[in-house]
């Protein structure tokens, strides 16, 4: 496990999710609810209750101004990863004129292949445990890939206006580098 430590001044957002009994895990990461109608491994949370989605889009903004990460608990784990995906959606959405074009750039990026930890392309490789078995590593990467949608489709709604044009406050994040980790 990488030690992660806030080294910027102010203080990072940590994930709520603290207390994880009876979800299961995949790479040291737990597999936790999502308000999703997307089809995977993640059990079905509540529409009025918050996500860790909801909690990645919510934080972006003030976490991705650190370079450092404190893991407070295995959820914050999975908060830094959607951070990062964040981060490269908002790049892809970068030149993106319309509602439309943004939506066909992020279902792109949906249909690129989802790294786990131990395979190249995997940002976190000393954050994340290698997967135990086949069985691990696929449905470790079947959760990445509905969380990573279900990202995906949140974040079209707050980098869009209702009329279909990019919301600068936001798409002005996707010049920075989380973590100093350089996007692809």
């Amino acid at each position: 496990m990488i030690a992660v430590i806030v080294v910027i001044y102010g203080k990072v957002y940590h994930s709520s999710f603290v207390n994880e009994d009876g979800v299961s895990r995949a790479c040291g990461c737990p597999l936790l609810p999502l308000k999703s109608h997307i089809k995977g491994p993640a059990p079905v949370s509540d529409q009025d209750t918050t996500d860790i989605v909801d909690e990645a889009i919510t934080f972006f903004r003030a976490n991705v101004f650190f370079r450092n990460f404190d893991i407070k608990s295995p959820a914050d784990k999975l908060l830094i990863y959607l951070t990062f995906y964040i981060n490269i959606a908002l790049k892809r959405l970068e030149g993106c004129r319309t509602l439309a074009e943004g939506t066909k750039a992020i279902i792109n990026l949906g249909l690129e292949k989802v790294p786990v930890p131990g395979e190249s392309g995997f940002p976190f490789a000393g954050l994340f445990p290698p997967p135990q078995s086949d069985q691990e590593a696929e449905l470790f990467r079947n959760y990445l890939k509905q969380i990573r949608e279900e990202t995906s489709g949140r974040l079209l709604s707050v980098a869009y206006r209702p009329n279909g044009t990019p919301n600068k406050w936001w798409l002005a994040f996707a010049k920075r580098k989380f973590m100093n980790i350089i996007i692809p």
